[in-house]
């Protein structure tokens, strides 16, 4: 059994689930629309550019949790899922995970989003684990902090070297499929390197090192 990793978004869904859920706040009229969106679309360009502030970001993206309850967010959620969320799933990477289950290999998505959004996804695309930045939650409420580390470039590998501690499974033999240049640290760190649909500069440096580079789309 190998460990196959797989970035979320923009790899295994066409788009980020992170900004469709500000795009979502918004058009619900849960935020203030302009200026949410405005700030919603900077980030993440930022993140498309590899200049994101995570920390900033996360203030951001998890302040809107504070202000509903968990029944609230949960009904919020799974209208999210079936508005925005669906119409992101490819085929393909159905396949590809169901590739790797008939392999036998144990199926993680590591994502810098938060787990808030991005639990219900894994669980819908039938994934063994996930790795998040996870928000804070104390008394039944969301914070609007997170815990640890957050699981953004490098920081996904010290939340894999975390999760491995505690199982039987390990790097050897792994994949890692990512799109953004974001992950280019821990791809470094797997025999199977697969870029998917990749930004510019994660292609440029998957053709100098002859990685496998595939689309989903």
């Amino acid at each position: 059994m190998a460990l196959a990793i797989f970035d979320l978004d923009n790899t295994l869904i066409a788009g980020d689930s992170d900004h469709s859920w500000g795009v979502f706040l918004v058009d619900k009229q849960l935020v203030d629309a302009e200026i949410y969106r405005q700030a919603n679309d900077g980030f993440y360009a930022d993140y498309k550019n590899g200049t994101l502030d995570i920390r900033t970001y996360l203030q951001f993206s998890l302040a809107p949790l504070t202000r509903h309850s968990m029944a609230e967010l949960e009904k919020l959620h799974a209208e999210f899922m079936r508005d925005h969320i669906e119409p992101l799933m490819l085929p393909k990477a159905e396949a590809l995970l169901q590739q790797h289950r008939a392999q036998g290999d144990h199926l993680l998505i590591i994502t810098a989003t938060n787990g808030f959004v991005t639990r219900p996804i894994a669980k819908r695309l039938g994934v063994d684990d996930i790795l998040a930045t996870d928000p804070e939650v104390v008394d039944g409420r969301y914070t609007g902090n997170f815990v640890g580390a957050p699981c953004f470039q490098a920081g996904k590998i010290t939340h894999l070297g975390e999760w491995l501690k505690d199982r039987q499974h390990s790097l050897d033999g792994a994949y890692f499929y990512s799109d953004s240049i974001n992950d280019l640290p821990l791809l470094e760190q797997v025999d199977h390197p697969i870029v998917v649909d990749a930004d510019e500069r994660l292609t440029a440096i998957a053709n100098e090192r002859n990685w496998k580079a595939i689309s989903l789309r």
